[in-house]
Formats: C-alpha cells, structure tokens, sequence
C-alpha cells in the first residue's frame, strides 16, 4: 500500500470519528442506547499488558451504559484458554462477541460454533484471520502506526518532522539502527512493519540507515507474545555480536512500550546512559511507563491509540448489529484475513514525544498529570 493512500484513510478515520463524537449516539444510527440486557461476549488476550486492561474496562463499561450484560474474560496469552472461554460464552447464550484474539489463526472452529448459533463477531484491533466467520473489524490504521513509529525515529535522529517531511540541512549520517516487529502470530504486526519499511527502506538502502546486526527480515526481528524479555534478550545479544567494536546504536525501532522498556534494559546493562549518544527508541500504546520514559528520555516516543474510542466503535458496532442495523465502516478493501476482505472501521492515531505529552494524553485525559509525574 502506497503512502498516500494510507494517509489518506486515517484522515477519512479522523474525520469519520469526529462524526461519530458530533452524533450522540454513535455509529450505525444506535443512538437510543437500546441494549435489551442481552448478554456479550468480550474476549482480551492477557492483562499483562496494561493497555488490554484498559480496552477491556473500556469496552465494558460502553456495554453496560447502553443496557447490556458483559462477559469479560482475559486468556493470560493461553490459546486454549482463549479457545475455552469463547466456547463458554457462546454456551452461554451470547448475542455478540468482541474478541481481540491471541492469535488470530487459531480461532476457526470456534467461530464457526458461533456462526451456527448466530452470534455476529467482531473482531477487535487484532485482525481474526482464515475464517470467514468474523463479520466486522475494529482497529486503526496499522500501516500508518508503523509509518509513524519509523518518523518518530527519524525526527529523533533529526532527518524528518514527526509526520515525516524532510528537514532542510539534516545530518548525512550514518545512523546505526537496530529493527524490532511484533508477534508473528499477530497480523497487525506485519502492519506495523510494512509501514516502517516503506519509510526506513529507502535510507538503508542509500546508506543513511545501517543495521549492523544485518537482521532486517521479519522473520528476524519478530518477538513473539510481544515479549519484552525476549526484546531484551535479543538487544542483549545484538549488542554482544555487533557492537562490541566501541561502535554503538543510534536508533531502535520498537514497535511497542513493553518491548521498549527490554530495549532499554538491555541498553542499560551495556553500559549506556541517558544523554547524547543514548539511541532514540520509538514505541506503542502510551503505556504509564513508557510515558515517564520520554519524559526522562530514555525512550523518545510512543504511539498513542485511545482505547475509549477504539471501544466506542466496537460497542456501537455490536449494538447496531443487534438492533438490525448496518455498522459504520470506512475500509472495504485493506484487510483480508486470508478467507475474506473484512468491513473495517479504522482509527487514527497519534505520534506522542515529550513536547506533546500534556496535550495529547493528559487534556484528553487519559493520564493524569499526577500519574505521569508522581
């Protein structure tokens, strides 16, 4: 996918959001709020990470405030679990479920068990893939996240602006980076991923990026669970075989804040201190650490995504199914979980440094001033 195209469909979900927010309520024309008490499945993959915890009370809560009966359940990152407790909700009796699943490979049987009870399913953030039982998509715009994780990177080396326009008289380099991607078993990852490549490539390719560990596949740099001791272990090693030469790293790509934080670890125990060679380190989710992370500079940005809104547009999809409505969706075309292109509501996000941390985070508030300082 095309740069323009991808920046294009996350002004169309900017703008179909403020569209949702002027409609009282919501998407899909379900504003009477008219849950009748029936019961909805929501699945979460693991509370380990604290941006589930906060999708999954979300979520809820939007459930509830329009009248229905919510059965919230985490897997702890435990397909079978996973597996278990989707079997359950459809026993039952649910009328809906919003899954973010483990691995979206992994749920077929499952969701042809809800197809045969009529039980619509949404699949949330997380694209469900090879099965031609998911009926909507709730997300945002991966291959924008990833463009945005790879500008941040190059706004922190002082090539480009944080939305990726060239800076007149930017240092030549060379830049040392060192490229981290997500979950193999999680589409988004491979998202996140195409949208940093279609940005860093070409400067690897001409030598302004370098990867000195020449670990620039996928396959390579994938940390499976979203692990951050894996992330770190892997940094760990790199910094072993690579850099032991006095060389050192000039940028990470990291594609979220728990594998950051590993990033950070690993740099840490190298012998790396916060100043002006520590590396700029990009991330996701805006978690509570990684937040006072950029502000003590150890990581440099973060990707914010607001649950609240990502929850909104997957409640007002639910709701508008069970009224017999038609959900509102802004992509037709983009994801195809490998059976089916699924109708998708994309999300925009935001690029967040130290600079815009009160606007973004705390006017919005979704942190406090007291969290992020206390």
């Amino acid at each position: 996918m095309k740069n323009t195209k991808k920046v294009l469909l996350a002004t169309l979900a900017a703008g179909s959001m403020l569209a949702l927010a002027a409609c009282s309520g919501g998407s899909g024309g379900s504003g009477d709020g008219g849950g009748d008490g029936g019961l909805i499945g929501v699945a979460m993959p693991t509370k380990s990470s604290e941006r589930w915890i906060q999708d999954g009370d979300a979520v809820k809560s939007q459930l509830e405030d329009q009248g229905f009966t919510v059965d919230l359940q985490y897997a702890e990152d435990d397909i079978p679990t996973q597996v278990s407790q989707i079997e359950n909700m459809i026993t039952k009796g649910a009328e809906a479920l919003i899954i973010a699943s483990i691995d979206g490979t992994t749920l077929s049987q499952v969701l042809q068990d809800a197809a045969d009870a009529d039980i619509p399913v949404i699949a949330y953030d997380r694209l469900i893939r090879d099965s031609e039982n998911v009926d909507y998509y709730a997300s945002f715009d991966n291959f924008v996240v990833g463009q945005q994780q790879a500008w941040s990177v190059l706004n922190g080396l002082g090539l480009t602006e944080l939305d990726g326009t060239p800076i007149d008289g930017a240092p030549a380099g060379p830049f040392n980076i060192e490229l981290f991607a997500g979950s193999p078993d999680d589409n988004n990852a491979t998202f996140f991923w195409n949208g940093a490549m279609d940005v860093l490539q070409p400067l690897m390719d001409d030598g302004t990026l370098v990867v000195k560990s020449g670990q620039t596949e996928f396959e390579q740099a994938a940390t499976l669970r979203w692990d951050g001791e894996v992330a770190q272990s892997r940094m760990e090693d790199i910094l072993t075989a690579n850099y032991s030469d006095g060389s050192k790293v000039n940028a990470v790509l990291s594609p979220y804040d728990g594998l950051s934080r590993g990033i950070i670890s690993a740099l840490t125990d190298a012998g790396y201190t916060v100043g002006a060679e520590w590396p700029i380190i990009s991330g996701q989710d805006a978690e509570l650490d990684s937040v006072k992370a950029i502000n003590s500079g150890e990581q440099y940005a973060t990707i914010f995504k607001d649950t609240r809104n990502l929850a909104k547009v997957a409640v007002d999809m639910a709701s508008a199914i069970l009224n017999g409505e038609k959900p509102e969706v802004n992509n037709t075309t983009d994801y195809d979980n490998g059976v089916k292109v699924v109708p998708s509501y994309l999300l925009e996000s935001q690029i967040v440094v130290k600079d815009n941390i009160q606007e973004v985070l705390v006017d919005s508030g979704y942190w406090t001033d007291a969290e992020i300082n206390g």
